[in-house]
């Protein structure tokens, strides 16, 4: 039935007088006044017991040859020197956010050991503020250990140290060895700061716990698109200590980078040790055996009798000497790699012609070093390490066929050039044997020692490149604070300020949403299309009965609601009584109440009323009447002996207000009210009185009044404020469709007058409201000095 209610309710429902809810949130501002108060004192304890964060940021410049910058190696580009690696900007990003970077920074600053001043609510971080330092004599015993010390300065040099909460606190002196868990110990002294007797907590945390803290606190960003410009940026309640560490960081980075670099220089650098060392011993034994062939043949000079064969020979045997040196470079270049790991870079520089070998030779070291620093922070498993495995055996075999390549031309170059020499050495046959030998070995001797001068050219150049420190970040901005970046004073403010008028508007809105009661006129005339009389206020007096003297406003609207039946009752035969009947949808609404007080303000009117009790099954007439006997309706219709005079009895008080109760509760009152009698007691009663106002039975529990409705010429339906559920308007609501109860208006009883529209303002003597068929006021009535008391009368 209830959803039915809704489902025919819903066109009504959609109509929402703005102006209606808004009253209903202003009413309630007190509340919201209280909530603002107390979330923006909420909001200012935050703040106040909250520590300041600050935003440190430094801004720096990686060295890219793609964007133009110049560095330090660029004056020795003309000797070929290694050059500086052009720089992946991401790369160099990740590698700023690298745990191992982050470690190396914390460890070098001591960040893992931290001093904080105990107070009552916060607890502020020292830094270089501390009185005193902790040392470990061995700091590698602490790296990834927790700890807590409590310090307590005493007297003179002695103060008090506790090791976690647990243990007992023993007198030390400053400088004095301690023996811990964590290791020894030594409590230094400060002496740029003052100490005070406050207790000093100093914090022990694993290495890699507070540079995964400050890891997970860098933002890392490039400035611009187009540019190698990042900027580095923290965040930390001290100012000093995060410019610390963004200072540091960068200094670590360049640190690492240039030993990447020299790596690959050192290993050049070995290279051509290894092989000056072999080239020397062969050297020395070509030049000995030189020596000995001249010693054995007797021989102090050549004689060059050929003439110009011999000098065209001559240049042959030169260009033999060069191609042989180069075979042998590409043949140590072939073995090199051969024996070369996959972590292990390959000389550069060292082919003497420029061919595709040489930058390949370059690309191959980069892939090497970026693979070797990426397993610094990942496995050998990692998808990106073995990508860079497959890529460099690829560009290791693509290296190898090109220097095979080279090796395949210089050979073919030497059959060239042997062939060349040999004609001309045919037309030189004249020339001694021995002279034919000794050029054999000179020729030998010529390209050891073209070998040695290059590897000798190169190891100066090595020893260059690896003598220049050229940093790879350039420090644009030094590390600067930004200023307070968090609590935002402004935004807590403005979250307090909506949250606290958001959590009443949202009680209250629950509040409404969740309230199935009946609760003002607005609630009736929303569900039901039926004349309104009034609503009755909940009464100030204990007055239960209304006399001539009351002027309360319960007294007030009972006469304005006479007032709105007087119209309801305008087509009535005048001759005979007017019949109004109350009735309610459930008991305890008040229809008794309105039925007692609509007779006896019609009586004071000089009206001769009769209030009946037709409430057979629950009479509640006898609560308000005070009369001797209780013989009544019940007693008449089953009794034929007794008459109309015996049942009906004057209200003491008043002129001609009348009873009839409704007497002992009968087994069958259904019966007796469907019966014959009642029609010919209305018949009779009609005659005697000029009103009849009927206290009848709730229409939702029984058929009692519907059996009488007949002889009503008005129906009262009395409903209560802050009773009866919305969804029971169906009821009225469906009587009224089917005419079962004819001519019903609405009366709404108890109502707040502090609270709802219509009757118990302004009244008193001299001035009223006039109020239509109908209708009520309309408007926010004003408090009148007797509403104000009526206040007063509640708050007691």
């Amino acid at each position: 039935m209830q959803n039915s209610f809704i489902n025919t309710t819903e066109e009504v429902d959609s109509k929402i007088n703005l102006t209606e809810q808004l009253f209903k949130y202003l009413r309630n501002w007190k509340w919201f006044v209280l909530s603002v108060f107390v979330a923006m004192s909420i909001a200012y304890i935050y703040l106040r017991y909250q520590m300041p964060q600050y935003g440190l940021t430094t801004t720096i410049l990686i060295k890219d040859d793609k964007k133009g910058t110049a560095t330090e190696l660029d004056a020795f580009s003309d000797l070929g020197i290694l050059g500086v690696k052009r720089s992946n900007l991401e790369n160099e990003i990740e590698m700023f956010r690298s745990r191992l970077l982050s470690q190396s920074t914390v460890k070098e600053l001591k960040f893992n050991v931290s001093y904080y001043a105990e107070g009552r609510i916060l607890t502020p971080e020292l830094y270089t503020e501390s009185p005193i330092e902790l040392v470990f004599e061995n700091d590698k015993s602490i790296e990834n250990k927790w700890g807590l010390f409590y310090f307590k300065f005493l007297k003179d040099n002695s103060f008090e140290l506790q090791y976690n909460e647990q243990s007992i606190g023993k007198e030390h002196a400053f400088g004095e060895t301690i023996s811990t868990s964590l290791g020894n110990i030594i409590i230094k002294r400060n002496e740029k700061v003052a100490i005070n007797p406050n207790t000093i907590i100093i914090k022990i945390t694993p290495l890699m716990t507070a540079a995964i803290s400050y890891k997970n606190m860098l933002t890392v960003a490039p400035v611009g698109e187009k540019t190698s410009i990042i900027q580095l940026s923290v965040v930390d309640p001290l100012p000093s200590k995060g410019m610390d560490y963004l200072n540091m960081l960068v200094i670590k980075f360049n640190e690492d980078a240039l030993n990447d670099k020299n790596l690959v220089a050192k290993n050049t650098q070995d290279f051509i040790d290894e092989r000056l060392n072999i080239i020397t011993g062969e050297l020395d034994t070509v030049e000995r055996s030189a020596e000995r062939f001249k010693k054995e043949n007797r021989l102090t000079d050549l004689v060059t009798d050929a003439g110009l064969n011999l000098t065209t020979s001559s240049e042959y045997e030169k260009a033999l000497a060069n191609n042989g040196k180069e075979l042998m470079v590409v043949e140590f270049m072939l073995n090199s790699i051969k024996n070369s790991g996959i972590d292990q870079t390959i000389p550069e520089n060292i082919i003497p012609t420029e061919n595709a070998s040489t930058s390949l030779i370059n690309q191959y070291n980069v892939m090497v070093l970026e693979r070797n620093r990426l397993l610094k922070s990942t496995s050998a498993n990692h998808p990106n390490v073995l990508n860079y495995n497959q890529q460099i055996t690829a560009l290791k075999g693509t290296i190898q066929q090109s220097l095979r390549n080279v090796q395949s031309s210089l050979t073919i170059a030497k059959k060239q050039l042997l062939q060349q020499e040999s004609k001309f050495n045919s037309k030189v046959s004249q020339v001694p044997t021995l002279d034919r030998k000794y050029r054999n070995i000179e020729r030998q001797q010529n390209i050891k020692e073209a070998l040695y001068l290059y590897l000798r050219q190169k190891q100066e150049e090595t020893a260059i490149t690896m003598a220049v420190t050229s940093p790879k970040a350039k420090v644009i901005d030094s590390a600067y604070s930004i200023g307070v970046v968090s609590p935002n004073t402004r935004n807590i403010y403005l979250i307090a300020l909506l949250l606290g008028l958001l959590i009443p508007f949202s009680v209250i809105y629950l509040i409404q949403l969740l309230d199935t009661k009946i609760h003002s006129r607005h609630d009736l005339e929303k569900y039901l299309k039926l004349p309104f009389l009034g609503d009755i206020p909940l009464s100030e007096t204990s007055d239960e009965i209304m006399t001539s003297e009351s002027r309360s406003s319960t007294a007030e609207s009972f006469r304005i609601l006479l007032t709105n039946l007087d119209f309801m009752l305008a087509t009535t035969d005048k001759e005979q009584a007017k019949t109004i009947f109350i009735t309610s949808t459930i008991p305890k609404e008040g229809k008794t109440f309105v039925a007692v007080n609509i007779a006896s303000t019609l009586s004071l009117y000089g009206k001769k009323v009769l209030l009946i009790g037709m409430d057979l099954r629950h009479p509640k007439i006898m609560e308000y009447i005070k009369i001797k006997s209780n013989v009544g309706l019940s007693n008449y219709l089953s009794n034929d002996k007794l008459k109309i005079e015996d049942i009906v009895y004057r209200q003491e008080g008043h002129k001609d207000f009348w009873v009839m109760p409704s007497g002992v509760i009968p087994p069958n009152p259904a019966e007796l009210l469907n019966s014959t009698k009642i029609s010919d007691l209305f018949d009779e009663l009609k005659k005697q009185y000029d009103y009849i106002v009927v206290d009848t039975a709730p229409v939702s529990l029984v058929t009692d009044t519907l059996l009488v409705s007949k002889f009503a010429d008005v129906f009262v339906y009395v409903v209560r404020a802050n009773y009866l559920k919305k969804h029971s308007l169906i009821i009225p609501k469906s009587l009224h469709k089917e005419n079962k109860l004819p001519n019903m208006a609405m009366i709404l009883n108890g109502t707040d007058p502090s609270k709802t529209y219509g009757y118990g303002y302004g009244y008193g003597y001299g001035y009223g409201y006039g109020y239509g068929y109908g209708y009520g006021a309309d408007s926010e009535p004003e408090e009148l000095p007797w509403h104000k008391k009526i206040l007063q009368k509640k708050s007691k």
